[in-house]
């Protein structure tokens, strides 16, 4: 009988590079009749990123964080200049995202998701556009986000619709983990 592991092939995907050269005119309002608040995190402790990154990406194989040691992910996200926020809908995490100055010139929205609870509550439009404002605060010529063909399929349009445009494709696979790997990881 064949194991996990042994049945988890990779998975071919398109990855679309997407930027934006202006910041946009306005950003969404907050949602009415939602609790809602985004918090700015200084000094994110490693599991709680990893537990985000899992909680938000499962669905999506978002795997490369989950693989990283503690120090290749304290070296990313504590960077100067790294901007993580996590959102809270009723008082719970529902979803965060994370801005990375990559050059003086260049700022990547890294990650941006939110937790299967939160979505279709009308909060997608406005966390984004704090994400992208976020972004745009760090003073750069441009702002820059990627999505694949595994992401939920309003990603790349929602992108769209704000102000990203297109600029780049490549095929590429994604190597999920085994169950045994994504505890370990999560767990750590």
């Amino acid at each position: 009988m064949d194991t996990v592991a042994e049945r988890l092939e990779p998975i071919p995907v398109t990855v679309t590079f997407l930027e934006m050269k202006r910041p946009p005119a306005g950003y969404a309002h907050v949602p009415v009749n939602r609790n809602v608040a985004l918090i700015k995190t200084r000094d994110m402790p490693l599991h709680y990123y990893r537990y985000l990154t899992d909680r938000v990406g499962r669905k999506w194989h978002w795997v490369n964080v989950l693989r990283l040691s503690d120090e290749e992910l304290a070296n990313k996200i504590h960077k100067p200049g790294r901007d993580i926020r996590v959102l809270y809908l009723d008082g719970a995490p529902a979803g965060f995202f994370d801005i990375n100055p990559l050059r003086p010139d260049e700022t990547e929205i890294a990650y941006f998701g939110m937790m299967e609870h939160a979505t279709g509550l009308g909060l997608g439009r406005w966390f984004l556009g704090a994400a992208i404002e976020a972004a745009w605060a760090t003073g750069p010529k441009q702002v820059v986000v990627q999505t694949c063909t595994l992401d939920h399929p309003a990603a790349l349009p929602l992108y769209q619709k704000l102000g990203f445009s297109p600029v780049g494709q490549k095929r590429e696979e994604v190597h999920p983990l085994p169950f045994e790997e994504r505890a370990a990881s999560v767990m750590r």
